[in-house]
């Protein structure tokens, strides 16, 4: 695939922030050399920044349709929030009635910042309220009726106005005539930032007492916001001081944010003379988004409904691919999208998605494109344009098909790929020669991207197996072995009866052949009855020095044992089975595992007895069976089912700290290069990546002296450089995310001179 070179960037991620329009950038920067008065001062120019103050809440006021009500300027959303809580919980607080239970009702897609404000202020004061999340249905709309049954107990209640993670927005007439039916007087907030721009508002037809609006989120400046309050409602300041404000809210007035604010206010109020599209035009560009992203992921999958969206949000899933891969593929192209609310921590869940009772697989795998009514039709269209262009590099890693693609550009296949869906782990090993693949623990939501890698690379499977039967998901060996081994009678967890028989250190096992690999299957028991441990191996009589991989299952995971609590577990057996396989295979041979947890990749027994004080002792003879299963007791009644719907199949055996890694900058990464010639480079995007952005953005650094180990092929490059780990090995990524992750994992496998690029590429040119 021909390389391509900086791309120019495509914004689509207008729900988290936008770019200042260049007239609002220009009335700001007026503010700042001509404008800078003290709105607070009685001279000239103090009287002119306080005439721009008022005029911008004019304009606010009569956009909004604020009628009596005030409107004060904050820093943004999040203080705007914090005082329509404080105000609205102060003032419930004076009706408590002794005794009574109370609680306080939230949107269960509402924007982390106000349930967690709800649950500090409550806190703070005293008010022992129950904090209550109202559901929603699978289109993202509020329960009414849990509504109408809970708001004549509640103290305050806050909902949305659109969702900044589906853009799904809410009847708000329908909502009021249920809360207001059953508790007239109950105080309501609801948070309109996503709202601006997209949604017309008339606040003073509504009984809606507090809503907070973000300047950042349409074309101004980070730092400024707004906040309606109602005439009627109760009013605490939030922050004291000097009495700006009218009192409301002190602190000298951020008059560079009040002169972009004004301007687009000036263009929301004026259609005729402004640069932003009208809802058709919005709607237009939508579906022509809608088209292209279709166009390009045939089986897309949207995870709202348009008909109660506005359309400037697009969140979707492809299946196969995760949230994390489709963000790298789209950062690559130079298009900028998000995995969900950048204002939160990471997650690996959309809670929206998950409130709305969507499969966990489309909120694992979720991707908002959003859009801001500045947007113009030029920008649609490249925007469109590079999508294509993007999921067309997806050829490159046989991610997906293109007819029309030579299929000599396609990188090909040699060794072992893992892939994953959640924390679950896909092995495919492939062998160039024979173009022969072994599948272990296949995912049914990977069979699509699995069909398309043996198709791609023309592979033939000579066996798919799962090593043992999965209790948190369904496997997909059985689909994929109706496609490509129909014929072949096996087991239940796909091993060939037609196996050879071997005897090695006198035991009794089973082998068939992948190229001039040999791949022994080996009983066992422990985590269920019927788990099984898979060594692929060049010689059978030199397992502890020739296995290159023991596709262990849940025997072994990353930093656990596998849990030994479920109806066909056996504690004991595990005992006899983690001797058995160390007996086989030495404490150095690579274990693949079912689960990754920790993004660790792959494991040994020496890397995990170092921090797994259990397994140690199992493996020195340091402790009899008995103890073993006292142990594993207590350690399996430390597992925590609840994290998200994944059953955890291994309880921890330490805290998973993560080393410190070596890390260098751009500048010192040049500089070393240019002074050694010992040091090799290591992007590690994937093939895709690579062919999209192929510079690493560092001038001096020759591609030549970089090579290519995405993170899918990352177990077979450390299993090929075992007797290389004191060379310095540094990693490149696209953030420096990736390659730290990596760095972590190969250190802990005795790579002692790792370091990675920090910032990556990104902050790199």
């Amino acid at each position: 695939m021909s390389q391509v070179a900086h791309l120019s960037q495509i914004y689509l991620d207008a729900n988290a922030t936008t770019p200042v329009l260049p007239q609002a950038a220009q009335a700001a920067l007026k503010a700042m050399e001509e404008l800078f008065g003290n709105p607070s001062s009685s001279h000239i120019t103090g009287l002119q920044a306080k005439n721009l103050m008022e005029q911008t809440r004019q304009r606010a006021k009569a956009l909004l349709g604020t009628g009596e009500g005030k409107l004060i300027f904050t820093s943004g959303a999040t203080e705007g929030i914090q005082t329509g809580i404080l105000s609205a919980l102060i003032a419930a607080r004076e009706n408590i009635e002794p005794g009574k239970q109370y609680s306080i009702l939230y949107g269960a897609t509402e924007h982390k910042a106000v349930p967690n404000s709800l649950e500090h202020w409550n806190n703070i004061l005293g008010l022992n309220a129950e904090i209550k999340a109202i559901p929603v249905d699978s289109l993202g709309v509020l329960d009414l009726e849990f509504i109408a049954r809970e708001v004549p107990h509640a103290l305050m209640i806050c909902t949305m106005a659109v969702n900044n993670e589906t853009g799904v927005y809410q009847d708000i007439k329908r909502l009021e005539q249920t809360i207001r039916d059953h508790h007239a007087d109950i105080f309501w907030m609801v948070d309109c930032v996503q709202a601006l721009g997209k949604r017309p508002l008339k606040l003073s037809e509504t009984s809606i007492d507090y809503a907070p609006f973000s300047g950042h989120k349409l074309y101004a400046p980070k730092g400024i916001g707004f906040l309606y309050i109602r005439d009627t409602a109760p009013f605490t300041p939030f922050i004291a001081g000097g009495g700006q404000e009218g009192g409301l809210r002190s602190g000298t007035e951020n008059l560079p944010g009040f002169a972009a604010l004004n301007v687009i206010f000036e263009m929301l109020l004026d259609h005729e003379n402004s640069c932003f599209a009208t809802a058709e035009k919005l709607e237009q560009y939508r579906q022509q988004l809608v088209s292209s992203l279709t166009a390009a992921f045939p089986e897309i999958v949207f995870n709202h409904s348009f008909e109660n969206s506005v359309a400037t949000t697009l969140n979707f899933a492809v299946p196969g691919f995760s949230s994390k891969e489709l963000m790298d593929l789209f950062d690559a192209a130079n298009i900028r999208v998000s995995s969900g609310s950048a204002c939160s921590a990471k997650v690996t869940r959309s809670f929206v998605l998950d409130a709305m009772g969507l499969p966990a697989w489309q909120s694992e795998s979720a991707i908002r494109l959003s859009f801001g009514p500045a947007m113009t039709q030029t920008e649609v269209d490249a925007a469109c344009d590079r999508i294509q262009l993007a999921a067309s590099a997806l050829t490159h890693s046989c991610l997906m098909l293109d007819d029309t693609q030579l299929s000599e550009d396609r990188a090909p296949l040699d060794g072992l790929v893992q892939l994953r869906g959640g924390a679950s782990c896909t092995w495919i090993y492939a062998d160039l020669k024979t173009k022969q693949a072994l599948i272990i623990d296949p995912l049914p939501e990977l069979e699509k991207r699995i069909n398309t890698l043996l198709e791609c690379q023309q592979l033939a499977p000579i066996a798919i197996i799962d090593t043992h039967g999965h209790a948190d998901h369904i496997s997909g060996r059985v689909a994929l072995a109706q496609k490509h081994l129909k014929q072949q009678k096996c087991d239940h967890l796909g091993w060939p009866e037609s196996s050879a028989k071997i005897q090695i250190d006198g035991i009794a096992l089973d082998m068939i052949k992948l190229g001039e690999l040999s791949l022994v299957k080996v009983a066992s028991p422990g985590h269920t009855d019927d788990s099984i441990s898979l060594l692929l191996t060049s010689d059978i009589t030199k397992l502890k020095s020739s296995t290159h991989f023991a596709f262990c299952g849940d025997t072994v995971l990353m930093g656990s044992l596998g849990r030994t609590n479920f109806e066909s577990s056996s504690s004991n057996k595990m005992f006899h089975s983690l001797k058995q396989l160390e007996q086989l295979i030495g404490p150095s041979t690579l274990l693949c595992a079912s689960h990754d947890y920790n993004n660790e990749f792959t494991t040994s027994l020496t890397a995990e007895v170092m921090r797994n004080s259990l397994l140690d002792d199992v493996l020195k003879g340091q402790i009899t069976e008995s103890q073993f299963v006292s142990r594993k007791a207590n350690l399996d009644a430390s597992l925590n089912d609840e994290v998200g719907t994944e059953i955890m199949c291994g309880a921890y055996t330490s805290d998973c700290q993560k080393l410190a890694i070596k890390e260098y900058d751009a500048s010192s990464l040049k500089l070393e290069l240019a002074q050694s010639n010992k040091i090799k480079l290591v992007d590690i995007r994937e093939p895709h990546e690579y062919a999209l952005q192929h510079s690493l953005g560092m001038e001096t650094v020759e591609t030549t002296k970089s090579i290519n180990v995405p993170m899918t092929r990352l177990v077979q490059f450390i299993q090929q450089h075992q007797a290389d780990k004191t060379s310095e090995w540094v990693l490149v990524c696209r953030s420096g995310s990736r390659s730290l992750v990596v760095a972590q994992a190969m250190q802990r496998l005795g790579f002692s001179n790792i370091a990675h690029l920090k910032g990556g590429y990104a902050l790199s040119s």
